[in-house]
C-alpha cells in the first residue's frame, strides 16, 4: 500500500507494460501480406482487438500522470514549477518522436518524413492531461470538459457532411496544413492524410482525460465505480456507434468511449488482482520502460529493414520452419513474437538491474 500511497500502482505498470508489448507485436509483422485479423486495424470504419492499443496507452497516460501529480498537489508543491516539468517533458517526447521519424527516412527507403505520429500524439496528450490535473482541479469540471470535447469533435465531424476516407474533415485539415508532412500524401492531387493528424488529436484529448478520471478511483480503490463506468461507457459507445461508427483514424467519439470504458475494466480487475490480491506483476518491466522499449523496437526495426536482415531472417528461418505446417499467418505472427520475446528479455534485464529510462 506504501506504493499507492506514493502515485505508483503495479497495475498500471503492468496494464502500460503489455500495452507496449502488444504493440510491438502488432507493428513487426514477418509478412504483412499474411497477418491474423486480429492483429490488423480497422481498415476504416470498426474496432478490432488492435485498435484498442493507442487509446489503452492513451488513457494510461492520463491515469499515470494523475497519480504523479495529485499527490504532490496535496502535499502543496508548486504549481507553476510541475507545469513546466509536465511541458517540458512533452516537448521532449514530441523531439524524440520526430527523431524516430528521421532515423526512420534515413535507413528505410522510400519512407518520407512525417510530422505527426505516435510518440508526438502522446506527448501533446502528455501535456493536456497535466494541465488539466494542475489547473482543472474540480472532478466534476473535467467530466464536463471531456463531455464538450466529444461532442465538439463529433458535431464538426458530422457537420462536414462525410466521414468517408479523403471526405472527412480530419482530412482536408491534415491536406491543408500537413500537406507532405502527412502519413499519407499524394503529389498529384495534393491530398494528405495522418491517423495521428491534427483534427484527430482533439477527440483523443478526451482519451487521456479518461484517464485522469480513473486514478480518482483507483487511488481509493472503487473497483465497484471503476467497473460501472466502464460498463457505461461500453454501452454508450456502443449506442453511439449507430450514429457516429467507431473509427480509430478519426478518433471518434464511439471509438473513444468504447475503447475506454475496456480501459475502464482491464484497470479494475488488474488492481484486484496485483495490488490488492498481490498476484506478479508480470510485465511490468516492459511498462516501467514503456517509452525506451517503444523508441528501441522503432530503432530496430529501422536497423532490420537497412539491413535486409529482418527479410532474411523471415525467408530462411520462420517461413520454411512455420508456413508449410502451420500457414503463412502464423509464421508471420511467429516472427513479430520472436521479436517482442526480445525486447521482454531486454527490458527484463533493465528492471533487474534497476535501470528506468526517463524521456
Amino acid at each position: 500500500m506504501n506504493q499507492q500511497k506514493q502515485g505508483r500502482f503495479l497495475s498500471v505498470d503492468v496494464f502500460r507494460g503489455w500495452t507496449v508489448a502488444a504493440m510491438l507485436l502488432v507493428n513487426n509483422a514477418g509478412d504483412w501480406d499474411h497477418v491474423f485479423p486480429w492483429l490488423e486495424h480497422a481498415e476504416w470504419h470498426g474496432c478490432t482487438p488492435a485498435d484498442f492499443i493507442f487509446p489503452f496507452f492513451l488513457l494510461i497516460v492520463g491515469l499515470s500522470v494523475s497519480l504523479a501529480l495529485s499527490p504532490q498537489l496535496e502535499r502543496g508543491a508548486d504549481v507553476k514549477q510541475l507545469g513546466s516539468s509536465v511541458i517540458w517533458r512533452a516537448v521532449r517526447l514530441f523531439v524524440l518522436g520526430l527523431l524516430l521519424h528521421w532515423f526512420a527516412t534515413w535507413t528505410i527507403e522510400g519512407r518520407a518524413f512525417r510530422l505527426f505520429g505516435v510518440l508526438q500524439r502522446i506527448g501533446l496528450c502528455f501535456a493536456f492531461a497535466g494541465l488539466t490535473v494542475l489547473y482543472v482541479r474540480s472532478y466534476f469540471q473535467r467530466w464536463i470538459l471531456t463531455c464538450l470535447i466529444l461532442l465538439a469533435s463529433s458535431l464538426a465531424l458530422l457537420s462536414y457532411g462525410s466521414l468517408e476516407p479523403g471526405k472527412n474533415l480530419a482530412d482536408l485539415l491534415d491536406t491543408l496544413l500537413l500537406g507532405h508532412l502527412a502519413y499519407q500524401f499524394d503529389p498529384l492531387t495534393g491530398f494528405a492524410h495522418d491517423p495521428e493528424g491534427i483534427f484527430s488529436t482533439l477527440p483523443a484529448f478526451a482519451s487521456v482525460l479518461l484517464g485522469v478520471q480513473a486514478a480518482h478511483f483507483l487511488r481509493q480503490s472503487r473497483l465497484s465505480a471503476l467497473y460501472a463506468i466502464g460498463a457505461g461507457l461500453l454501452v454508450g459507445g456502443y449506442l453511439l456507434s449507430f450514429w457516429l461508427p467507431m473509427n480509430k483514424q478519426l478518433w471518434t467519439a464511439s471509438f473513444v468511449l468504447w475503447t475506454s470504458g475496456a480501459a475502464y475494466v482491464v484497470i479494475a480487475f488488474l488492481h484486484w488482482l496485483i495490488d490488492l490480491k498481490h498476484l506478479p506483476a508480470v510485465g511490468r518491466s516492459f511498462g516501467i520502460n514503456s517509452i525506451a522499449a517503444y523508441a528501441g523496437s522503432w530503432i530496430a526495426t529501422c536497423l532490420l529493414a537497412f539491413t535486409g536482415w529482418g527479410d532474411e531472417w523471415y525467408r530462411n528461418v520462420f517461413y520454411p520452419l512455420l508456413a508449410p505446417r502451420f500457414g503463412e499467418n502464423f509464421s508471420s505472427f511467429a516472427f513479430a513474437f520472436a521479436f517482442t520475446a526480445v525486447f521482454a528479455g531486454l527490458m527484463h534485464g533493465m528492471a533487474r538491474k534497476g535501470w528506468r529510462i526517463v524521456i
